[in-house]
This record gives structure tokens, sequence and C-alpha cells, in this order.
């Protein structure tokens, strides 16, 4: 079926919606870059439009229910607490260390309807990398969960920071300086929201750490402005595809089902805090939690749950659609599929295509970087270029430039660079970073691709030494400073290998001391009390021979995946 009208369609959509008087108005600032013009000036208000939705039911969690009405009382209370007990203010950074739990969205919510600076961390981190996040960012409050506190209690009086922990378990009972959530809320609750700490705009409101090309995560800095224009702009793309799609459209409101989301990936990602949390606040959407991804379990809370809206790593969408479970229960309600995160690869689409061929589905192209904002892709696009990324979002500037800094033209292949109101503000405290990457506007992504002539972007790999595995990133440089510290060790490489199902995952090759002996299983071992299990190499190789080096020392990575591609 050819569906090359859906270009036409798509700009005609978009033309219509951004025109003067439209509801996605641009415009264009004295900065040179364009905007949505009618966007919230604050997270305050940008979250404020949930509040309308009052009884209506929008969290589900474990058995547990909330409506958009006491979601917000307990954010307001929580906000009263940050400012009246804990004493935080204006530029304070305030850390969330847990699994995905309704706790997460409360404080996530609280902190920047404040005005102050919400840290997420990867909770799936253990004490090396929370304590870095941690002291870092100098958090001055972190909410954590009971096997997140464990890996930081220690580290709290050295860190200056005060804990309040979520969720008790019989493992982690509060220490000294140490709050218990529920005890920290009940005083407040029915209390309002404080006044905000400022109005917005450019003041810094969110600090999220990002897995870089360099050995430790960098803080990714976004302002009030940043994260509402990403918002908006999701919405954006969720209409006009509507439009352009408008038979699609019509078979999910037939239905019957009103829209709801099952949220399964996690929230300190963009993905899981942007796509899944707040644009369902916003739009008045059923939220159902998961606290960590099972393929069973989701197929049960999407058929008691009604879920219509499914979008993770595409792994984890294979493995529901791909799990013996899913024609036997009453999945018919799931209309909308997204793969994010991660490059959509060819069984993606062959698992949809066998166990969901009418579904709705969509993939897109960010990074946290750019507050998850370059282009997006959906619906009949999908299907006429299921191998881009979707097209060019109307608020991103978009370039691709040669090794030596030229700028290349539509369909030439180079480093991406984009330029937008979305993109962060900088590294926090990573000065030669910035300078480095944050260019006249422009951010280097990192990632090599280009964008055809009918505005569709194409990645086609990593220009930095970076492994994404099914969405989540790893940087080779931590695995080898963790390998630095084991002093049977001389040398060691993590290199990128392809698997069918993550993408890519790490493989590690050392070269051991003379006379020192290890085992594979012994490395391993040393790196899963280190490393986050995600981060862990799936292949180990031990070699005798020195790793091989060019001229200026630096390890030739290509000719050891060359070597070793056959794992």
């Amino acid at each position: 079926m050819d569906h090359s009208d859906i270009v036409s369609r798509l700009r005609d959509a978009t033309v219509q919606l951004t025109a003067a008087g439209a509801p996605f108005e641009i415009v264009t600032g004295a900065d040179g870059l364009k905007r949505y013009r009618q966007a919230p000036a604050s997270m305050r208000e940008l979250i404020d439009q949930g509040r309308q939705f009052g009884d209506a039911e929008f969290l589900v969690y474990a058995g547990q229910r909330r409506s958009f009405g006491e979601f917000f009382q307990r954010v307001d209370a929580l906000a009263h607490q940050l400012v009246h007990t804990l004493n935080v203010t204006a530029g304070d950074r305030v850390a969330i260390a847990m699994r995905n739990y309704p706790e997460w969205m409360e404080v996530y919510a609280a902190v920047v309807s404040l005005g102050a600076v919400v840290v997420p961390l990867n909770s799936w981190g253990k004490a090396r990398e929370l304590h870095f996040g941690l002291e870092d960012s100098g958090a001055v409050v972190v909410f954590c969960d009971g096997e997140r506190y464990r890996y930081i209690a220690d580290a709290l009086p050295t860190l200056g920071c005060r804990a309040v922990l979520a969720r008790i378990d019989d493992k982690a009972a509060p220490g000294t300086n140490t709050i218990e959530y529920e005890a920290l809320l009940a005083p407040a609750l029915g209390q309002p929201m404080p006044p905000s700490f400022n109005d917005g705009g450019d003041h810094l409101v969110q600090i999220m750490y990002t897995s870089g090309t360099t050995g430790t995560p960098k803080g990714a800095m976004s302002s009030h402005d940043n994260i509402t224009q990403a918002i908006v702009n999701f919405e954006f793309h969720a209409i006009c595809s509507a439009m352009a799609n408008p038979g699609a459209v019509e078979v999910m409101m037939s239905s019957g089902h009103p829209p709801s989301t099952l949220l399964a990936v996690p929230l300190f990602h963009v993905s899981g805090c942007y796509a899944a949390f707040l644009l369902n606040l916003r739009g008045g959407r059923k939220l159902v939690m998961m606290h960590k991804w099972d393929p069973q379990k989701a197929i049960e809370l999407i058929a008691d749950e009604k879920i219509t809206i499914f979008s993770a790593a595409p792994t984890m969408v294979e493995s529901l659609l791909k799990h013996p479970s899913f024609h036997n229960a009453d999945t018919s309600s799931l209309f909308s599929l997204g793969g994010g995160g991660a490059a959509c690869p060819p069984a993606f689409k062959q698992a949809i295509e066998q166990h969901l061929p009418r579904s709705y589905v969509g993939t897109g192209y960010g990074m946290t970087e750019s507050n998850a904002t370059c282009a997006n892709c959906t619906g009949e696009a999908y299907l006429y270029k299921p191998n881009s990324a979707g097209t060019l979002s109307p608020i991103v500037d978009f370039q691709t430039r040669s090794e030596d800094g030229r700028i290349l033209s539509d369909g030439e292949s180079g480093e991406i660079w984009l330029r937008s109101a979305t993109n962060i503000q900088g590294y926090w405290q990573r000065t030669r970073a910035n300078d480095e990457l944050f260019v006249d506007g422009w951010m280097d992504t990192g990632d090599i691709g280009y964008i055809d002539d009918e505005g569709f972007v194409f990645v086609e790999g990593r220009s930095k030494d970076l492994i994404i595995r099914g969405g989540e990133n790893i940087y080779p440089a931590e695995i080898e400073a963790c390998l630095s510290e084991m002093t049977e060790v001389q040398e060691a490489a993590v290199i990128a290998l392809n698997d069918p199902h993550y993408g890519q995952v790490p493989g590690l090759v050392v070269k051991l001391r003379d006379g020192e002996s290890l085992a594979e299983g012994d490395i391993s071992h040393f790196l899963g009390d280190r490393l986050a299990a995600f981060k862990l190499p799936k292949y180990i190789w031990l070699r005798e021979a020195p790793l091989p080096r060019n001229p200026a020392g630096k390890v030739l990575k290509t000719e050891l995946q060359a070597t070793y591609k056959t794992a």
C-alpha cells in the first residue's frame, strides 16, 4: 500500500496547527529560537493543568487508586513541608532516588511547582553511582525507597543531605537525619501549594543525569522553558498525527475505551517522566504504573484496566507481543504502541505486524539533552518510512556536519547538530563539555545521521563511544574505570556488540598482568558489586596480547570489534 501522501497530510496539519492564532502558534524569539506561543511559562502552570480533572481516576498502582484531586492534595502537602519543614528554598537541589512509585511523581510535581531544582537519579544504580549523583548535584534532600536508602544511608552525613524514606521495608528503618515520607506528609494534608520561588522561564528547574562518553554521568540542566516547550511539542505531534491519520483515530474512538497508558519504563528517564507521567497528568488520562517490567503482569494489567497505550523500549514491546499469554488474555483494548529510547530493530516491526497489525504505531528520536525532542513518526508515517525516526519537529533546527565542521546538504550523512528551545542549558559543572558540545545555540548530539528531502530524520549510529542497550545508555569508560581497581588487570576495553534483542550489548576484553590469574566469573562478580546490572558486559574475553593501540596510545576498539564480532 502506498503511504506517500502522508507527507502532504502532515504538512497541511502542521500549517493549520502552527499558524497565527492557532493552538500551536509558533513565534521566533530574539534568540532566534522557535517557540509555541501558548506554552506554559512555568512547570507549575504546566502541571496545574491536571487539577481540572478532580475526581477522575488518575493513578493505579499495585491495587491503589488515586484521583487527580487526591494526587494534587498530596503534592500540595509535600510542597508545604519542603518549604516549612525541610527548609528548601530557591536554587536548592532535591533528588529522587527510587523505583517507579506514586511517591516519585508526587515529589517531582511538588519540587518543580515550587521552582526548586529536581534531580532524578538513575534508580538502577548502586551505591557508587547514587553517591556520585548526590555529591555532584549538591542535593540538600533526597527522597528514596528502601533499597536506595540502604545504598546511601552511611554517606548522608558526609554529603550534607537529608533523606526522606518512602516505602519502608524491614531492611531500611529510618536512621538519624531521616524522615519517613507519610509522617512528613500527614500533618500538611489540606495545606495549599506555597508560592513559587520564581516565575519559571529560564530559571533552572531540573538536573537529569545522563550517561555520556566519559567516565561519569553528566547532569543535564533544563529550565522551565526547555521542558514546557518539549511537553507542548509532544502534544502538538499527537494532534498533528491524529489529523493526518483520521482512519486510525476513528478506530480508536469507536472502541469505547477511554485513553489510558501503561507506564513500565523508568520515571527517571525523559520517556517515562514526560511521555507518560506529565502528558497523562495534563491530558486527564488514567496512568497504570508498574514497579518493574514483567510481560505477564503487563498483559494482566492491559486486560483488567483496558489499557489503550503502551510505549517503551522496542525490546519490551516485542517481549509483550510475543509472550504466550498475549493472545489468551483480552488485550483487545490495546491500540497505540510506541518504541522509544533506542532504534527500532526489524524484529519490532515484525512482532507488531504478526501480533497487532491494526495498531497505531509510533517511534521517535530525542535525548535527555534535547528533552526528548527532535522527530516523531506515527501511524502511516511509520508505515511509509519505518526505518526513519520521523518528521522533524517544527520548533527544531537540524544540521548534519562533517568531521571538519562543514555543514552538509539534506541527504548527506554526518554528525547531527540541533538548535531548539528544548535543548538543555548545558551540563552541571562541566565547563569543558559545554564549550565543546554547545556552540552558538547549536548542540552536538553525538549521533550520525541525515534528513531527507521530505523532512524525515534518519539516525545511523553514534559518533562517540557509547553503547545503547535496549534504550539504556552505557558508557564504556565507567566500566573500564571500575576494572582499573582490580590489581590483576593490566588493561581493559569495553566494546559495543550487536545483539538481536537489545540492539547493542557491552563486551569486555581484558589483558591481565603477567603472572596473574582470573576467571571471567571473577570479573563479572567484581563488576556486579559496583555497577547496575544493565551495564554488566554480556561477554568477557581474556587475552594474552596487549590491546591494539594507535600511535597516540588510543585503544583501537574497531579492531577489537572485528576480532570478537562472532560473539
